[in-house]
């Protein structure tokens, strides 16, 4: 009854939706072109994408149509000029109830529902399991029917509750006149319960409640553990779009002002940003001089000073002083939504690839109900129209080949190697990562954040006056720059000096006055009047004393501890390296040259990081990239797979499907080792799978199977695929990773010093 409301209600929600307001929720691309996406929650499998897409294709007026597996979102494209296709009423007729995608508050049930579902199908099975012993230990025929009607009564609620799930997939494909993994799943079920409760009206010795049960719990684990590593892959678009604020303070023509929605923020807006605030729209700064954290346009993490005429983007933070901007775009159409734009077109790539367990289910469906229906009329010819007998066998067949064990071949192991993977520092998102990881032939890495850890140190400490560096230090304990931060861990104490006057000017550095003294921390053309001679190796800060220039201190980024050793172990596996990163060219080629990566680009913009990635798909690369910073989101997307560093922003965790915890890049060519043996795990558990099935499928056919007996031999299979998941091992790959770290990480640090 559930289920049918809610169906109810999509489908309403869908009815209710008209030309004009798939007009007012669409955008204008630029190229004649509008574009709509419709949220489609009954999206679960590879079937439902090319149902979907063949469908809506041959509508008049459609030029385009994509189905993003992993946001259940269809998007559909029409020319501008032209009124919105009729798109919502043939996805209602194909069983898939639509409504328009709202990124900010789509909120999928799924999961709470799918582990409710199994936690009762649990606790019915081990209950009807404990009737059933009693039967089977001898139990009188006023016990047994009692007990039989007990079962029936917990079995049920069970199926309507539990078997929501299988039920409601399996009647949208019938209703539409197709057919999917479910259908065979949910007849099944019914079929063995409708048997059973037959058995017990007529005081029958024997009744397969428990088969019934134990089978919908079994496919429910399945189905559940898929769901849990789909899931993680939906949260990366959507914790890009929370960057941007969701209004801002504009001054009126009047002086007046008013905080405003950013969507109805236009062109020529005056707007205050407040410190710690980001940016709402792309725009040009007006008054004010302050410093941005760019490192969702740039990755790297040196503020930028700005002030009157600098452009800013959308997104960036404000880090140093009030502003006041005037906009120079919509949001829509602002550097932030361009990254959205970015990874959600790349996720939608990426969620066309076909899984394993998708391919393998496209031909399960047909076949077993093909089995079952030829042992129905085999045994129908042979016992001269025996329904009874031979329904009876077609159920035992239903059972026994089930997809218990194919459904659990690919998320067990799945579970097995995360596990794994966590024991030594890895998270994993996406189930089929680990699919993609197996198949890789290439890996970009990003630099700062990623090959190096992001954070600037002294480089010429040994050179540096010990007076100087303590001034310096406690200056820098004021101060929340990057570099002020490096050279405040060199003190141990707090400050300790009471200075007449201090004070940061954004832009420049920290001046401070003690008896006359002047004491100045920051860029050198401000601290003492000088220019550079030439171009610094990396980032500086200089220290004057009455406009006198006494110290400069030099930064570095630190490298990750064996990253050229991780580097080396994956050369070894074959996999082809290169380096992409929006630092300077300088920086990038000599952190390339310790590690010996002939392939780098420098100054690269985030949108052209995602074109080259993409551009390396094109060209028959399976690409992984390996990222952290926001500006990464977009190229992490749309890799083949992609990992990034727990210290990377939280857009760029949420864009990778690995994350590893630790300094050490080790992490990638052991993700790389474990994902090879999971999918060799894979394939065996789908050689066991169909094993099982023409070893089964004939005793059944033949009449040796009673309902329950297939029901046992369908969880013993789905016990050997488990205990043959539970063989993955990741000790090898690690010890591997490091085996080679001595000698590459001295290689590392003697180019270093």
């Amino acid at each position: 009854m559930t289920c049918c409301v809610e169906n109810a209600q999509l489908a309403t929600v869908a009815q209710t939706i008209s030309a004009d307001e798939m007009q007012i929720a669409s955008r204008v691309l630029g190229n004649g072109y509008r574009q709509l996406d419709l949220s489609v929650p009954a999206v679960h499998c590879a079937a439902c994408i090319q149902t979907i897409e063949s469908t809506l294709s041959k509508i008049p007026g459609v030029a385009y149509v994509r189905v993003n597996l992993t946001a259940r979102r269809v998007t559909v494209r029409w020319k501008e000029n032209e009124t919105p296709p009729d798109i919502i009423e043939p996805l209602r007729r194909l069983g898939y109830p639509a409504h328009i995608f709202d990124m900010m508050q789509e909120k999928d049930e799924t999961f709470s529902r799918l582990l409710i579902a199994l936690g009762v199908a649990g606790f019915a099975t081990s209950n009807v399991m404990l009737l059933s012993v009693s039967v089977w230990s001898g139990a009188d025929s006023a016990t047994r029917d009692l007990f039989h009607w007990i079962s029936a009564c917990i079995a049920l609620p069970t199926m309507v509750y539990s078997g929501r799930i299988f039920y409601r997939s399996a009647w949208n494909a019938l209703r539409s006149r197709r057919m999917n993994m479910d259908v065979p799943i949910a007849l099944a079920i019914t079929l063995a319960f409708l048997m059973s409760l037959y058995e017990t009206m007529h005081h029958g010795q024997h009744a397969y409640f428990d088969a019934s049960v134990s089978l919908l719990f079994f496919l429910l684990i399945g189905r559940t553990l898929d769901y849990m590593m789909r899931e993680r892959a939906r949260s990366a678009v959507r914790g890009l779009a929370q960057l941007a604020p969701r209004g801002a303070v504009v001054i009126n023509d009047d002086g007046e002002r008013n905080y405003i929605p950013v969507n109805e923020i236009r062109p020529n807006m005056r707007i205050i940003v407040a410190v710690g605030e980001r940016i709402p729209v792309d725009a040009r700064v007006e008054e004010g001089r302050s410093e941005l954290d760019c490192s969702i346009a740039s990755g790297e993490s040196d503020a930028v000073p700005v002030g009157p005429g600098s452009e800013i983007r959308a997104g960036t933070l404000n880090v140093a002083a009030p502003l006041t901007i005037r906009a120079t775009a919509t949001a829509k159409d602002s550097f932030l939504a361009e990254m959205v734009r970015l990874m959600d077109v790349a996720e939608g790539g990426r969620a066309r690839y076909r899984r394993l367990a998708d391919r393998a289910s496209q031909l399960y469906s047909p076949v077993v109900h093909l089995t079952a229906f030829l042992a129905f009329c085999g045994w129908m010819v042979y016992t001269g129209g025996d329904w009874y007998r031979s329904l009876y066998i077609a159920i035992a067949t239903l059972i026994i080949t089930c997809p218990c064990a194919l459904g659990l071949a690919v998320p067990i192991v799945q579970v097995v190697a995360a596990r794994r993977l966590f024991e030594n520092g890895i998270m994993i998102k996406d189930g089929s990562a680990m699919e993609r990881m197996a198949e890789i032939d290439m890996a970009v890495f990003d630099k700062t954040g990623t090959l190096t850890l992001g954070q600037p140190w002294l480089a010429n400490l040994p050179e540096i006056n010990h007076k100087y560096l303590e001034i310096a230090a406690e200056l820098s304990l004021y101060s929340r720059h990057p570099l002020s931060r490096a050279l405040a861990v060199l003190t141990h104490a707090g400050p300790i000096t009471a200075f007449d006057r201090i004070e940061e000017i954004p832009g420049s550095g920290i001046e401070a006055e003690l008896d006359g003294t002047v004491y100045r921390l920051g860029k050198r053309d401000w601290a003492c009047g000088e220019t550079q001679t030439e171009a610094p190796s990396g980032p500086e800060t200089c220290l004057s004393i009455d406009g006198k220039l006494v110290e400069t201190f030099r930064f570095e980024d630190r490298p990750r501890d064996d990253a050229a050793a991780a580097l080396a172990a994956l050369k070894r596996d074959g996999i082809d390296l290169g380096i992409i990163s929006g630092d300077r060219n300088g920086a990038v080629k000599k952190l390339a040259d310790h590690l010996g990566v002939e392939k780098y680009r420098a100054e690269v913009l985030p949108a052209d990081k995602a074109a080259i990635v993409r551009k390396l798909g094109e060209d028959g690369h399976k690409v992984l990239m390996v990222g952290d910073g926001l500006n990464d989101a977009p190229a992490l997307v749309a890799a083949y797979v992609s990992m990034a560093p727990a210290t990377a922003a939280d857009i760029g965790r949420n864009a990778a499907d690995f994350v590893f915890l630790r300094e050490s890049l080790s992490a990638v060519p052991l993700t790389l080792a474990v994902s090879k043996e999971a999918g060799k795990l894979i394939r065996q558990n789908f050689m066991l799978s169909i094993g099982y099935n023409f070893i089964a499928v004939p005793i059944a056919v033949l009449g040796y199977v009673t309902p329950l007996v297939a029901a046992l031999s369908m969880s013993l299979s789905s016990v050997i695929v488990i205990c043959n998941a539970l063989r993955l091992k990741a000790g090898k790959p690690e010890k591997r990773a490091e085996s080679g770290s001595k000698v590459a990480s001295t290689r590392l640090q003697g180019a270093h010093k």
